[in-house]
Order: C-alpha cells, then sequence, then structure tokens
C-alpha cells in the first residue's frame, strides 16, 4: 500500500483543534465546491517562502467556494516553534486566511501520507482526491516561481476539465515525525513521480 493517499481517493476523516478555538472534522466543510488540504508548519523555510503565495491563491478561489484548511503535524519535541502556542501567535500576525489545525499525534499526517511542508491534497465535492503535490516550483522563493501547479489544477478542475498534471512531488521540509531525527521519513514514503 502506497504511504500517500491516491488519486481518485476519498478524503480521510479528521477531528482536529484550531487556532480559533475551535474543533473541525471533515463534515465541517460540506459545503465546499472543493477542499484544500495542506501540511504546513510554522518553521519551514518553504512554507514561509510560499505563504503569501498561498495568501493569494485563496482569496483568489474563496469566491468559486474553494475552501482551504491547513493541518500542522510537526512534532514540536523536534521543532517547539510548532506548537500549538506558536500556531496561534502565527495566525495572529499575519492573519492567514485559511483555518490552522493542529494534528499533534500524528494521526492524520499518517491517514493522508503527508510527506513534506507544505504539501497540498484538493478534493472534489464528493472529497475524492484529484489533485496532489505541491503548490509552486519554488516555494522557498517566491520571486522565483514559474508554475502554480495548484492554481493550474483548480481552475482546470473548476473549468470542468480534466486535470493535466495531477501528481508532482512536494517541494519542502519533510514532516517532522515524533521521537525521529529531523529528516526521518517513513521507509515506504517516496516520491510521487
Amino acid at each position: 500500500m502506497a504511504f500517500t493517499l491516491q488519486l481518485g481517493e476519498m478524503a480521510p476523516d479528521f477531528k482536529l483543534p484550531a487556532t480559533d478555538g475551535k474543533t473541525y472534522e471533515l463534515s465541517d466543510f460540506d459545503d465546499a465546491k472543493v477542499l484544500v488540504i495542506f501540511f504546513t508548519c510554522n518553521h519551514c523555510p518553504y512554507v514561509i517562502g510560499s505563504d503569501e503565495v498561498t495568501r493569494k491563491t485563496v482569496e483568489k478561489f474563496a469566491p468559486e467556494g474553494v475552501k482551504f484548511v491547513g493541518i500542522n503535524s510537526n512534532s514540536k519535541n523536534t521543532y517547539k516553534e510548532d506548537d500549538f502556542e506558536h500556531m496561534v501567535a502565527r495566525m495572529k500576525q499575519h492573519k492567514f486566511p485559511w483555518l490552522y489545525l493542529y494534528d499533534e499525534p500524528q494521526a492524520v499526517a499518517k491517514a493522508y501520507g503527508a510527506l513534506r511542508t507544505p504539501h497540498f491534497f484538493v478534493f472534489d465535492k464528493d472529497r475524492r482526491l484529484i489533485y496532489t503535490g505541491r503548490g509552486v516550483d519554488n516555494p522557498r522563493e517566491s520571486s522565483k516561481i514559474k508554475t502554480n501547479d495548484l492554481e493550474r489544477a483548480l481552475e482546470e478542475h473548476l473549468a470542468g476539465k480534466p486535470i493535466s498534471v495531477p501528481l508532482t512531488n512536494p517541494i519542502g521540509c519533510n514532516v517532522k515525525w515524533d521521537g525521529k531525527d529531523p529528516h526521518w521519513m517513513p521507509v515506504e514514503a517516496c516520491d510521487l513521480v
């Protein structure tokens, strides 16, 4: 069995606390035409380098019924700045236009097969996976971005077209698994393409 969720598979359920003080589960987004779940964190330079690009994508597609949910699954024991308190502070400072959920037990990261931060998963209205991988081709240095794979996938899907490139390799820091070396990845985790 592949580590990462495969195209066409259903979104795994979750129930996680968010920085807004509420707890969310998958069914809370039933009204979304498209649901984008992305694994992110507080400290990764690839996340920090592309957050404003992600903000623009959210602002562009939210009026079309697309909802965005960020999930931090990184172990606070690996990077203290990835703890919940730092998540709350980061959202307060930057006022990002997405929900930010905390997966402290890392069960959701395992269910989705999150490989890196950031790692995007796009689900259609039936919550089947239609795109997974990177947001952009250079998340660390937004001035050097040539391709926005996430936006292309959303544009094509919302236009009723098949997604031309439904699978890309996420680019970023690996998920920080609790009790493991910061660079460790599960043995069954591998490049998607």
